[in-house]
């Protein structure tokens, strides 16, 4: 990669005369600081900018009171970004502090991918293990189920929860989801297949795990009552670390909003005669995952409320091909692409595929009450966590993300100079940086759409010179600059400069790790290949009140 690029970019970073400005931190950790915080951070799926009524005060919604409360005692970040714009390019990216092209991890693992997030890579759980928290993750982890690729030894001292997305197996009680999925097959011998079935999109041959630290406790889970046993298991490690006197961690990775979705609903739509309408299943999933963040909120404010930073995120933008069942992007609406066919959401690099709602909550510490728009990414969770420890990850490679331990605590407003979005799968190859973002102007080499819901999808375009949108006056990114105007001049040279120094800097990073994508219908999570759809419990166990409440899904 080296070779191929370095004449052109060579040439672009003596015109640049530029440094790269990548985190820098060195040495180890910083011995006894007088109290370590606690971090609880919980990242939603698929959750669209809009969701957050704080966001969107106009819309008088009702759906998310407890993170609303949370932003009110906190700190509103409205320029927030994930880092990729599809699962686990984004998560990878938030656990290690680098871009894709540095940590190898450029698109989604499969349900029977042998590898994960390289083990090169070196993670925000170890870094915290190492310097004497105690670390739990909860919830979706979509970075590798195999052997040294799962949580526990990627430096998590306990997990509970799913190995990668919840659509990626079958359930006897399906969810909300489009198209609808069937149960569970549960006739004749199991034969371990990783093709969908006939209903396009639904896996019905192996069941979806639920995973305890190492083992498969449950298969096929009961997506029903998944909510609960995340909040139980929330507040036993927050509880149970407060008695050992110990720091924590605790990486949150929610099934909501992800179809398909198991929300609880009101007692006239249980029966089929009173099937509830799309905003009903929607707004009712929205208002059940708050109300988790809620519970998880109140335990952490009866045990150690002052000592505890909860900082809450999304991995990408809402599944736009999903209809009903998918959230709102606010005004990041992607009008250019819209109107030329295609979604601009989960999957693209238009605002909506990545700009995601997030609240910091950290009493005594972030100012109550304030809204901040510096230009920030999930990246920069890692090296922010770590300063605020007083822990320093290792010298030997370069970082992406920024401390923004400054911008959370004292209200400055100084984010990334350069924010660069990453191909997830639209169009172009995975991992091409597609868009680039500095200051208001945002600039977009290639465009393409990911399956608006009705089926239509956006051809890739190349732009050269690159289509830039003023933020500040175009949110729905509806109208580029004019290319003979002095902005566009002055923006496309600044961005250009800066995407240059990042290619350069990553085609001569020694440290870039290489993801292993291939896959074997062996490593597909199964507790018993001898049973329909790896079995783990009888069919129907304990399942009779689930299923006389859920019958509008059968």
């Amino acid at each position: 990669m080296a070779e191929s690029l370095a004449p052109f970019l060579l040439t672009g970073m003596l015109l640049c005369g530029l440094l790269l400005h990548a985190v820098s931190l060195h040495g180890a950790r910083v011995d006894n600081p007088s109290e370590r915080p606690n971090f609880i951070i919980i990242v939603a799926d698929d959750i669209g900018w809009g969701d957050l009524d704080a966001n969107q005060p106009e819309a008088r919604a009702n759906n998310t009171p407890y993170l609303n409360l949370m932003a009110e005692q906190g700190l509103k970040l409205t320029d927030f970004h994930s880092p990729a714009s599809t699962c686990s390019p984004s998560r990878a990216a938030i656990l290690t502090g680098r871009y894709g092209l540095r940590n190898g991890v450029t698109h989604n693992f499969a349900v029977g991918s042998v590898a994960g997030l390289p083990l090169t890579e070196v993670t925000l759980p170890q870094l915290l293990q190492g310097a004497g928290y105690y670390t739990s993750m909860i919830g979706k982890w979509h970075l590798g189920h195999n052997g040294p690729y799962g949580p526990t030894h990627r430096g998590f001292d306990s997990y509970l929860g799913i190995p990668y997305s919840n659509d990626m197996g079958c359930t006897d009680i399906p969810g909300y989801n489009l198209p609808q999925c069937p149960p569970c097959d549960t006739s004749g011998p199991q034969v371990l297949r990783l093709k969908r079935s006939v209903h396009e999109g639904c896996y019905s041959q192996v069941g979806l795990p639920l995973i305890e630290n190492r083992s498969i406790v449950e298969q096929p889970l009961d997506l029903w009552t998944l909510t609960e046993r995340y909040k139980s298991a929330a507040t036993r490690i927050i509880q149970n670390a407060r008695e050992r006197r110990q720091p924590y961690l605790l990486y949150m990775a929610l099934a909501h909003m992800h179809v398909p979705l198991a929300p609880p609903l009101p007692p006239d739509t249980t029966t089929t005669a009173n099937h509830p309408n799309d905003c009903t299943v929607y707004s009712a999933s929205l208002r059940e995952m708050d109300s988790l963040v809620g519970a998880v909120k109140s335990t952490s404010d009866d045990t150690d409320k002052n000592n505890t930073l909860i900082w809450f995120t999304g991995d990408n933008g809402p599944w736009e091909q999903k209809c009903q069942y998918a959230g709102s992007v606010g005004p990041f609406i992607g009008k250019w692409q819209t109107s030329r066919g295609g979604g601009s959401a989960k999957r693209t690099t238009w605002e909506g595929g990545h700009r995601v709602p997030t609240v910091a909550y950290w009493p005594g510490k972030i100012p109550a009450n304030t809204t901040s728009s510096a230009l920030l990414s999930g990246m920069d969770i890692f090296p922010t966590l770590l300063s605020l420890a007083g822990v320093k990850p290792p010298a030997d490679r370069p970082y992406d993300g920024i401390d923004a331990t400054n911008i959370l605590l004292q209200g400055e407003h100084r984010g990334h100079e350069f924010l660069f979005h990453p191909n997830s799968g639209a169009a172009g190859r995975f991992g091409d940086l597609q868009t680039v973002r500095s200051g208001k102007h945002k600039a977009f080499y290639i465009t393409g759409a990911a399956e608006a819901c009705g089926g239509a999808t956006g051809s890739q375009q190349l732009h050269d010179p690159p289509l830039i949108f003023d933020l500040e006056r175009d949110k729905a990114e509806e109208t580029p600059l004019d290319a003979g105007t002095p902005e566009y001049r002055a923006a496309a040279e600044r961005i250009a400069c800066g995407r240059e120094e990042l290619l350069w800097d990553i085609a001569t990073d020694e440290s870039v790790s290489a993801a292993d994508y291939s896959t074997d219908k062996s490593a597909a999570p199964c507790c018993d290949p001898g049973r329909a759809v790896c079995r783990c419990h009888p069919p129907g166990q304990g399942r009779e009140l689930a299923h006389r409440k859920r019958s509008t899904q059968m």
